[in-house]
This record gives C-alpha cells, structure tokens and sequence, in this order.
C-alpha cells in the first residue's frame, strides 16, 4: 500500500474514535500491521518530566523513560524526530528490546507542549527511509488534531 493510501486509511480508522486509549491503541496496532519487520510501535506519554509508555504494539517495553534519556527522552526534550540506524552505536539508547537495530521517535506536540512520543523499533538495521518517517510525522499530525490535551 502506498503511503497517501495509508494516511486516508489511518484517518479513517481514528478519526471517528471518541476515547483517547483507543485511539492510541488502535494508532499503534495500525503502525504494527502496516509496516513489515517491526517489533514494537506505541507510544510513551509525558508526565511531568517522565515518559509512561502507553498503547503499544510488540514486546514488552520499558515503564519509564526520564526527558532526555534514550531516544524517546531526547526526541521529547529536543521536539523533533530522531532517526537511529544502528541503536548499539547510538551513546543515549535504552534497550528496553535487546533485538531493536533501529528506531523512530516523533514527538507529539500539541498547543505547544509535549504531549509524548511514538516509537517504533526494527529488529533490522536502517529499517526507518525518509518515506517511511515523513509518513510517521504525518500520521502524528493527524492524531495531534484526534486528541483531547
């Protein structure tokens, strides 16, 4: 499928979804089952200065994450996108899945605050292309207009 087609098919999905843990849950399994050689998407959620992990996909994660630790931390702090092609050079990485070779982080950002992060991890190195990350930041933006912050 092709990306365009699965941003209309994302917002068909979410966009009629009324409860914000289902929209997140079903964002989630929608990154899952869309892209091939993942092994966990979610998203982890801001708390005062710490990351929660919220509706995911894959294996199990870390509960926690403080602003600015690992890549979801930075991506929080920083307020942009982090691309890692290889997590085992990447100083700053948590590896909450010893198997992630790759990861994804975009911030969701919404009246100006941090509302948390989607993740997303490969198994295999250099999985996330520029296609595949202008995808994730436009389906962030659809779900920054779907959720109640």
């Amino acid at each position: 499928m092709k990306i365009e087609e699965l941003l209309i098919s994302a917002k068909a999905l979410l966009e009629t979804q009324p409860n914000q843990i289902a929209l997140l849950s079903n964002a989630s399994a929608f990154i899952f089952d869309s892209f091939e050689n993942l092994n966990w998407a979610g998203f982890y959620l801001l708390n005062k200065d710490i990351l929660t992990v919220g509706p995911f996909q894959g294996h199990v994660a870390c509960s926690t994450i403080p602003l600015g630790n690992g890549v979801c931390g930075q991506a929080a702090q920083f307020r942009k996108t982090i691309v890692v092609d290889d997590v085992l050079s990447y100083d700053n990485h948590i590896a909450c899945d010893s198997n992630s070779r790759s990861e994804v982080v975009i911030p969701i950002i919404i009246n100006d605050k941090v509302f948390g992060v989607l993740d997303v991890d490969s198994p295999i190195y250099n999985r996330f292309d520029k296609t595949i990350v202008e995808f994730l930041e436009s389906f962030v933006k659809l779900l920054t207009k779907l959720i109640d912050f």
